[in-house]
């Protein structure tokens, strides 16, 4: 099995839980909470390197994760699943499985991702008319984010999924270049 079948699976089962109508947690407490321990996972190349080599013993490592979930507040599910990535030796694939959880979780509530590009830094305003019209198009909530490429000259491009909708004055000045050669 791949590494990414693997952080599938996890991603998989932590999701089943957490939109589970009786669960304690919600799924954007779990991402946070989640999210926060990697942050200091990441931030320590100590910690980082003892929770992902099998001569630290797994009781340390839950003891290790207590304390840190102690000071963070960890809910008792975030806790449990770092608990099973230890006992699993699949420590190191929690930025992976993060990852996937959060697209599942986003697909499981009715969100698409929207990757969206604009030549400067949009402004509220604006990115509250993108995200309008992009879930007006897409026919999905969309959690977008957003990223600035000055080639794009103005407007914006966004990306969804494999769908792209380019809005770009560098997209329309090569939209009309091939419309001009193919009239030539």
């Amino acid at each position: 099995m791949t590494l990414s079948a693997v952080a599938t699976r996890y991603a998989n089962a932590l999701a089943d839980v957490v939109t589970g109508s009786a669960s304690p947690l919600r799924p954007q407490d779990a991402v946070a909470e989640l999210r926060q321990f990697e942050a200091l996972l990441r931030s320590s190349t100590e910690l980082h390197n003892a929770m992902i080599t099998p001569a630290v013993p797994a009781s340390r490592k839950r003891a290790v994760v207590n304390r840190i979930g102690d000071q963070l507040q960890l809910s008792r599910i975030s806790r449990n699943l770092l608990f099973v990535l230890i006992d699993h030796r699949r420590m190191n694939l929690l930025a992976d499985i993060l990852h996937t959880f959060e697209t599942l979780v986003d697909e499981r509530l009715g969100f698409a991702r929207a990757q969206v590009t604009s030549a400067r830094e949009l402004g509220e305003g604006e990115r509250t008319a993108v995200v309008g019209r992009l879930e007006q198009m897409s026919g999905k909530r969309i959690r977008p984010q957003y990223a600035v490429d000055e080639s794009l000259i103005g407007g914006v491009m966004a990306r969804i999924g494999s769908t792209v909708y380019d809005g770009s004055v560098r997209g329309e000045l090569e939209n009309l270049e091939r419309r001009l050669s193919a009239e030539a």
